[in-house]
């Protein structure tokens, strides 16, 4: 199955609404408040995001990345544990150096869930992969 062009337009069109959430450029909507409007945008520039990662990542549409589309889990269950760390890390330095000027409100609650749920499917892989939850070799 190629790799397609597909994942690119969701990667620009995702990077362009989650760019315009640090910037008042949005109209004030049916609910007339610009700050919504950003944040729905924003939210559904980091869905779009997701979903260029997945099918770049998997070769594939869909949205759950199952443990039988990894190459080798076994391995890079610790790089998906890191990026989920590295994204609560990063909470923590935006707290510490006060950028709350600099990034819109809701970035360190949507990181903070982004890394936990990326950490909870890292442990989940490698408890399956090569922890107590492993097959044995006499099960297989």
């Amino acid at each position: 199955m190629g790799r397609t062009l597909e994942w690119r337009w969701f990667a620009i069109v995702g990077v362009f609404f989650v760019a315009q959430s640090f910037i008042d450029i949005t109209p004030e909507g049916p609910w007339d408040s610009r700050s919504f409007s950003r944040g729905m945008l924003g939210l559904v520039g980091l869905t779009l995001l997701y979903l260029a990662w997945f099918r770049w990542a998997f070769d594939r549409k869909g949205v759950a990345p199952t443990i039988n589309l990894w190459a080798s889990p076994e391995e890079t269950w610790r790089n998906v544990l890191l990026f989920g760390l590295g994204c609560l890390l990063f909470v923590k330095v935006m707290s510490w150096a006060d950028l709350k000027d600099w990034v819109p409100e809701p970035t360190g609650m949507l990181l903070t869930l982004i890394g936990s749920l990326v950490i909870l499917n890292a442990l989940y892989v490698g408890l399956i992969t090569v922890g107590p939850l492993a097959p044995s070799s006499e099960e297989e």
